[in-house]
């Protein structure tokens, strides 16, 4: 896998029928190893790990619906009343963080309405919070430990 700009952690993966995977200590199960799972796997622990997000309040692949059509969150973080806090969306490494990402992840949040949203590569990781009093938002230098939310 391509270098990222996240912390290394003990990562599990095997090899099942010729493809690799990876486990997600969120869904409990091992799930495709792909560039944005990779990605995944290391932003989830970084949070956890570095930041104190509480596991029990992340969730990945939060199925969405708008209309007919079904899309996902790749990544929630709820409040202890399991209110939406944050979005997470990730690329692979190799892909761009550009508008339309965040057109993307801002999709996500008409939904949810969260306070924080983040995008991340694992090479750049852009991490704004919302005033939704002012219809604006704010880009944050660096993400907030859980705590500080």
């Amino acid at each position: 896998m391509q270098q990222i700009n996240l912390p290394q952690y003990d990562v599990r993966i095997r090899t099942v029928s010729g493809r690799d995977q990876i486990f997600d200590i969120l869904r409990h199960k091992y799930v495709a190893l792909t560039p944005e799972e990779w990605v995944r796997q290391h932003f989830v622990h970084y949070l956890i790990e570095h930041k104190n997000f509480p596991s029990a309040l992340l969730a990945n692949e939060i199925s969405l619906q708008i209309g007919e059509k079904k899309i996902r969150a790749d990544s929630v973080l709820y409040d202890r009343q399991y209110h939406p806090k944050m979005i997470v969306e990730y690329k692979a490494p190799d892909i761009q963080i550009t508008q339309r990402v965040f057109d993307q992840i801002s999709v996500y949040n008409l939904l949810l309405h969260v306070d924080y949203l983040v995008v991340s590569n694992g090479v750049n990781t852009y991490a704004c919070k919302m005033d939704y009093d002012n219809q604006k938002y704010l880009f944050l230098t660096n993400l907030p430990n859980y705590e500080n939310l």
